[in-house]
C-alpha cells in the first residue's frame, strides 16, 4: 500500500481522534488514571491530537492535512477548488470511525465500570452544556469561522514580508494545535468545540453500533448540529477570507 492523499486523511483523522477522544475517556470514565483532570486536561489532549494528526497524515500522503470537513470545504470555498471534497471527506469520516473503535478498545474495561451512560457517550460525540438548539449552532458556528480563519492567518503568518517568507513547514502542526487549544479553552465551554463533522459524525456512529453496556441514547436529535454547523461556518469563513483576496 501507498501513501496517498486519501490514506494520509484517513490515517490522520484516525489518530486524531483516537487521541482526542482518548483524552475524554480518560478524563470522564471511572477508574482511570486520569479521572476527574478537568476540562484543561481534555483540552490540551486535544491540542496534541490535532498536531499528531497533521504529522500524521503528512507522513502517510497528505500534504493538506485537512483532517476536518470543514477545513476541506472552507479552503474549497477560499480557492474555488472543490476537487478534494470527494476524496479527502470519505477518508476522514472512515478514519473518525476508526480512531473511536480504537478508543473504545483501548478503555474497554472502563465502560462497564461507568454508571452514567451521557459519560459514555462524551468519549465518542460532542453534547451541549446547555440545550438551545439556535445558541448551539451559533457557538459551532463561531468556533468554527475562528478554525478556518486561523489557519489560513498561520498558512499567511511572515508571507506579507518577501524577505522573511513563510512560516516553515514544520512548525504548522504546533501552530495549528495551539488554535484548536485556545478555541477550547475559551469557545469551547458551550457545545464541547466539535468544529469539525466527522469528529462527530464517525464517534457517533460508533457509539451507535458497538456493544457498550448500559450506554444509553447517541443522542441523534442533537448530533445535526456539530455536522451541520461547522460545514455553514467554514463556508462564511472561507467567503470572508476570499473577500480580502487570501
Amino acid at each position: 500500500m501507498q501513501p496517498s492523499p486519501f490514506i494520509g486523511e484517513l490515517v490522520g483523522t484516525m489518530v486524531l481522534i483516537l487521541l482526542g477522544n482518548g483524552v475524554v475517556a480518560n478524563v470522564v470514565l471511572k477508574k482511570t488514571k486520569g479521572e476527574s483532570g478537568g476540562w484543561i486536561v481534555i483540552t490540551a489532549g486535544w491540542a496534541f491530537a490535532v498536531m499528531f494528526g497533521v504529522f500524521t497524515a503528512n507522513a502517510f500522503g497528505s500534504a493538506a492535512a485537512h483532517l476536518n470537513p470543514a477545513v476541506t470545504v472552507g479552503f474549497a470555498v477560499l480557492q474555488n477548488d472543490y476537487s478534494l471534497v470527494s476524496t479527502f471527506i470519505p477518508a476522514q469520516l472512515i478514519g473518525a470511525f476508526l480512531g473511536a473503535v480504537l478508543v473504545w478498545l483501548q478503555y474497554l474495561p472502563h465502560w462497564g465500570a461507568t454508571e452514567d451512560g451521557g459519560s459514555k457517550l462524551a468519549c465518542f460525540s460532542t453534547g451541549p452544556a446547555i440545550k438551545s438548539t439556535g445558541a448551539n449552532f451559533l457557538s459551532e458556528f463561531i468556533a468554527t469561522i475562528i478554525l478556518i480563519v486561523g489557519i489560513v492567518a498561520i498558512g499567511y503568518a511572515g508571507t506579507s514580508d518577501p524577505e522573511k517568507g513563510g512560516i516553515p513547514s514544520g512548525v504548522a502542526p504546533y501552530l495549528v494545535g495551539m488554535l484548536v487549544w485556545s478555541i477550547g479553552l475559551s469557545l469551547g465551554g458551550t457545545t464541547g468545540y466539535a468544529i469539525n463533522p466527522v469528529r462527530d459524525l464517525g464517534p457517533r456512529i460508533a457509539h451507535a453500533i458497538l456493544p457498550i453496556p448500559n450506554k444509553g441514547s447517541s443522542d441523534w436529535g442533537y448530533g445535526w448540529i456539530p455536522v451541520v454547523a461547522p460545514i455553514a461556518g467554514a463556508i462564511i469563513g472561507g467567503l470572508i477570507l476570499r473577500s480580502f483576496s487570501f
